[in-house]
């Protein structure tokens, strides 16, 4: 048994920790939010620049469980942060039709009210390293700089954590 654990390390740790080096070059802390301009479900144009001067929560998502988990939660952020100087937006990043988007929205087990984008072309996915690491949660502050990431939907990533994250953001820029 000792053998078969040992063995069984020795494997899965290089694993693990590869997938942990790949994820780590795809947080862009510091750097500045790609810029992009999609269409909405509801059918209207949403650009990134557009929400300058405001705190972002920018989730990007594919159709599949934790996705739904994490765009739920991002609903809840949305109502904690309700009447602040703050935009949540959600992408289907992974290029899915409008119809299966609004099919996968409609089984959500809240109603989302931030516009949720679409992403025909993938551009998101490709500007932001998505893919593999999904759903990926970017806090970007009000000048377009990505503060805080989180990839996935554990505790790391809960509303309270990420409402927080939009707190420290929105009371840094009360003190100016």
């Amino acid at each position: 048994m000792k053998r078969f654990l040992f063995v069984f390390g020795a494997v899965l740790v290089p694993v693990f920790a590869a997938h942990l080096a790949l994820a780590a070059g795809l947080f862009k802390t510091g750097e500045k939010a790609p810029s992009f301009t999609l269409t909405a479900i509801t059918g209207e144009t949403v650009s990134l620049d557009a929400y300058k001067g405001k705190v972002v929560v920018l989730g990007l998502f594919h159709i599949c469980d934790p996705c739904m988990m994490q765009g739920s939660t991002l609903q809840k952020v949305s109502e904690m942060t309700k009447g602040k100087e703050v935009a949540v937006i959600g992408v289907n990043s992974s290029g899915n039709s409008k119809k299966d988007v609004g099919e996968f929205l409609s089984a959500f087990p809240v109603k989302v009210t931030y516009p949720y984008l679409l992403d025909p072309g993938k551009v998101t996915d490709k500007l932001y390293g998505g893919g593999k690491f999904i759903p990926n949660v970017y806090v970007i502050d009000q000048n377009g700089i990505i503060r805080w990431q989180r990839v996935g939907n554990m505790d790391l990533a809960g509303a309270d954590v990420i409402a927080a994250e939009v707190d420290k953001l929105l009371t840094a820029q009360s003190k100016m």
